[in-house]
């Protein structure tokens, strides 16, 4: 049983993030031109269940550091419910093996009950693709992020492009990409992202909207990150801009590959006198996924995660301490599972060289508990994990762990009146 209430909607991070200023501007936007995508404009249309089985690996203990992508035409057998393509998602945290899933229609129990949710298929089987790039076992708190990208003419064939990480690393290369085919991969890398802290780039992976890469930034079409706890990724989300394809098609192995902040807080390993810092930043925030919105009436940059709220502490949930017995970490008052809204514009102006990667600030953060099904108290963490997007149906998919024992669920929203 639900231990607070948790509702629906807009909020602030802090002034200035969320201007009102900005906010009134934005909605002077002609109707002709895409203004920034607020949270009311979103619609939740539901949920559903991860595959019974999958054969390779278990979908058990899944979700809360691992990778989630949007492939289009994935299920060729999916009816037309709306639904189409399919999801790579990967399994049991210790092991971060890939499957592909179909997408079946969401539905919503207002009894809570997930039990009653449709469940998706498996399509492909678990498969060890990052395991095998990596050649590492035993990797401690990994993290894994994924993005499927289609093939266009002149451009590269279909590949699964990953990153992997681990929550201690000190260097090493950690991107590369695969055939769609799980059981013939086919992997090329490792690479490393430019000369970069391995911390800020090296979790979430997703795709760059080709319009605002080609007006942009020519070249840059993945969009790669990291939120390590305690600051060290930077106080905020970071966000890098990274081109395969200019260093060849795939990248040889051990290439380093050019990479262009688009936005990059300070470091608590840093120390310089000045301190950038994401409005309303906690150390125990944790930003889990991110999908770039680009269509013809809305754009944004959403990253989902868990946001922490009051005060903020290292030690166990009771408080600091040397000698935690409980689990340490970093903690706050409370905790808030929702998307924050950052605007493509603004990293569009770091692209350019007028602002500074850490110039840019979100406008928005809507909090979603109310549709959640594991929260049981204010101070629980995980809210989220992984997300994709389908651009062409203006889909967002976010997992949810430990939602269904001890299994995620996928919750699915859409943008309103875009059809």
């Amino acid at each position: 049983m639900r231990k607070f209430a948790a509702f629906l909607l807009i909020a602030s991070v802090l002034s200035p993030g969320c201007n009102p200023e900005r906010n009134q501007h934005d909605n002077m936007v002609p109707e002709s031109q895409p203004r920034r995508l607020m949270p009311t404009d979103l619609d939740y249309r539901g949920a559903f269940r991860l595959p019974r089985d999958t054969l390779g690996d278990t979908w058990e203990w899944s979700g809360t550091a691992g990778g989630m992508t949007y492939r289009e035409g994935g299920d060729a057998r999916g009816g037309d419910d709306g639904y189409p393509g399919s999801l790579y998602i990967s399994g049991h945290a210790w092991r971060m093996q890939v499957a592909e899933v179909s997408i079946p229609a969401p539905a919503w129990t207002e009894r809570m009950d997930v039990t009653r949710l449709p469940r998706a298929r498996t399509l492909q089987d678990f498969h060890p693709v990052a395991g095998r790039l990596a050649a590492v076992e035993n990797l401690e708190i990994m993290r894994t992020g994924l993005a499927f990208l289609p093939s266009w003419p002149g451009g590269t064939a279909a590949r699964l492009y990953f990153c992997w990480a681990e929550h201690f690393q000190e260097d090493g290369p950690y991107h590369g990409c695969c055939s769609p085919d799980l059981s013939s991969p086919d992997v090329f890398g490792p690479w490393r992202v430019g000369s970069l802290r391995v911390y800020s780039v090296n979790d979430y992976l997703f795709r760059i909207p080709r319009g605002w890469a080609g007006e942009n930034a020519p070249g840059y079409f993945l969009a790669t990150g990291r939120f390590r706890d305690g600051g060290w990724s930077g106080q905020g989300p970071a966000l890098i801009a990274m081109g395969p394809g200019l260093e060849g098609n795939p990248p040889e192995k051990g290439t380093r590959l050019d990479a262009l902040p688009l936005l990059l807080y300070t470091s608590t390993e840093d120390s310089r006198t000045s301190q950038y810092v994401m409005d309303g930043y906690h150390h125990s925030d944790e930003w889990t996924g991110g999908v770039w919105v680009d269509s013809a009436r809305f754009r944004a940059v959403i990253f989902v995660g868990t946001k922490g709220r009051g005060n903020c502490w290292y030690g166990d949930k009771e408080g600091p301490c040397l000698e935690c017995r409980g689990e340490r970490g970093w903690w706050s008052d409370g905790f808030e599972g929702g998307f924050l809204f950052y605007d493509p514009d603004d990293f569009a102006a770091v692209a350019r060289g007028e602002a500074a990667p850490h110039d840019p600030q979100p406008y928005a953060f809507m909090v979603v508990d109310s549709r959640l099904f594991h929260i049981e108290s204010e101070q629980e963490w995980h809210h989220l994990g992984p997300c994709a997007w389908d651009g062409e149906r203006r889909i967002l998919y976010v997992l949810e762990p430990w939602a269904d024992g001890n299994r995620g669920v996928i919750h699915v929203w859409r943008i309103k009146n875009e059809d």
